[in-house]
């Protein structure tokens, strides 16, 4: 079997420990990438297809980030022919319905919102380990 490629596009150093925690927990083949805001993530899309190396099966998306936001790399990527296809998950700190309205008309996947802080016993901490076993082991294996 193959690996899969997850970019990870997450300007925070504890989210991204807290979901490479959360992905070893699968059982699955897979390979991490991570850009910290949309413009490296661009980057290495485009690199990736100018090398023609294999493109991310998925990608996990903060919203809010420096340089280019979330919502402004989604935009990028859904005008982008030879990207737009690549299935997007918001993973963000962010209920704002605003921000969830404008994800869904730009094609995304789904929508996780992230325990602001990882050790506040009233936040549960097992969304983030729930949704990489059911939605990305879905995606896995398709």
């Amino acid at each position: 079997m193959n690996n899969k490629h997850i970019l990870l596009v997450e300007d925070d150093e504890l989210d991204v420990i807290s979901v490479q925690r959360s992905l070893r927990k699968i059982d699955q083949q897979y390979e991490l990438f991570t850009a910290y805001n949309g413009i490296e993530a661009l980057e290495m899309l485009h690199n990736a297809l100018e090398k023609e190396t294999p493109l991310p099966d998925v990608i996990l998306l903060d919203l809010n980030m420096p340089k280019m936001n979330g919502v402004e790399f989604l935009k990028a990527l859904r005008k982008d022919d030879a990207l737009k296809h690549i299935k997007v998950f918001v993973m963000t700190t962010s209920g704002d319905e605003s921000d969830r309205k404008t994800t869904e008309q730009l094609g995304v996947s789904g929508y996780l919102i992230k325990p602001l802080n990882f050790n506040n016993n009233d936040k549960r901490t097992d969304s983030m380990d729930g949704f990489f076993q059911f939605h990305l082991r879905k995606i896995f294996i398709s």
